[in-house]
């Protein structure tokens, strides 16, 4: 059984937000770099530019990234030889991300209700999906999440019958009408199957896999491919100045469904995906 104690996990975690605010991830400014030699419109590499610009000063002075530090989302994976020493998992994680966004002078964005909207002052709480899988390591995966991209994410239950062709059409229109308020170049998250909430957290989910890494179904790497051109087809390009480049990658996760159902969602992510993974 391995110890893991409650200080040190919130410790960590409250680093992973900093970070993560701050530090874009190698894949996303590859995926940049790329973008840049795909974009042909002047005003769409004008901006390619800005954002590289943008994520070094933002690297070099330990600012964030973007305005919107946004909610705390954690997909967590609990080794069942993990034993968390003074306090619960749920708690450590919580903690840390109350420190992590007081000491980076992070925007508390998090209201304690729908309706009634009081600010919480130290965006809590974080949302956490925790699945309990074999062995000793606790693996802790971060992503901030910003209202602007967010907002204009949808979910659908089709018909099994609409098959392929309406999966698409729904990806391609969902970009096309919320895309320019995403901040693109976009990173379109798709969950297919499952049931109403399973769909919406496979698309989320999807978001964290690094760009570069298709989905290891062929047919669904295939997919995600073809709807990766459809979107950039759209035209949106950079900061919905028009281009080539709407999106850096469309990520696809799926899961068993109903017979009588085909759910799906889309989850747009800004080209600042932010987000970072520890292991312990």
């Amino acid at each position: 059984m391995k110890e893991l104690h409650f200080n040190d996990i919130a410790d960590k975690i409250a680093k992973m937000c900093i970070d993560a605010a701050c530090i874009l991830e190698d894949d996303i400014t590859s995926a940049i770099d790329m973008a840049l030699e795909l974009e042909k419109s002047p005003l769409g590499i004008e901006v390619l530019d800005q954002l590289k610009e943008n994520a070094v000063i933002a690297r070099e002075e330990g600012i964030p990234i973007c305005q919107d530090t946004g909610m705390a989302l954690f997909f967590v994976e609990y080794g069942e030889d993990v034993k968390i020493k003074g306090g619960l998992l749920n708690d450590a994680i919580n903690e840390g991300v109350r420190k992590g966004y007081q000491k980076g002078n992070l925007r508390k964005s998090i209201v304690n209700d729908p309706i009634t909207r009081r600010n919480t002052q130290d965006n809590l709480p974080a949302i956490i999906h925790t699945a309990l899988v074999p062995g000793d390591k606790l693996k802790i995966n971060f992503k901030i999440v910003g209202a602007g991209c967010e907002n204009m994410s949808r979910i659908r239950m089709l018909k099994p019958t609409e098959g392929i062709k309406e999966i698409k059409k729904f990806v391609v229109d969902t970009v096309k009408e919320g895309g320019i308020n995403a901040c693109p170049p976009l990173i379109v998250g798709v969950g297919i199957g499952g049931n109403f909430e399973m769909c919406a957290i496979l698309a989320k989910k999807s978001l964290m896999r690094p760009i570069g890494q298709p989905n290891k179904r062929m047919e669904i790497a295939a997919l995600e491919e073809n709807l990766l051109k459809e979107v950039n087809n759209l035209g949106i390009g950079p900061a919905g100045f028009g281009g080539r480049v709407t999106a850096l990658a469309v990520h696809i996760e799926t899961h068993p469904c109903h017979i009588a159902s085909l759910p799906v969602a889309v989850n747009l992510n800004c080209h600042a995906s932010r987000k970072k993974t520890l292991v312990l």
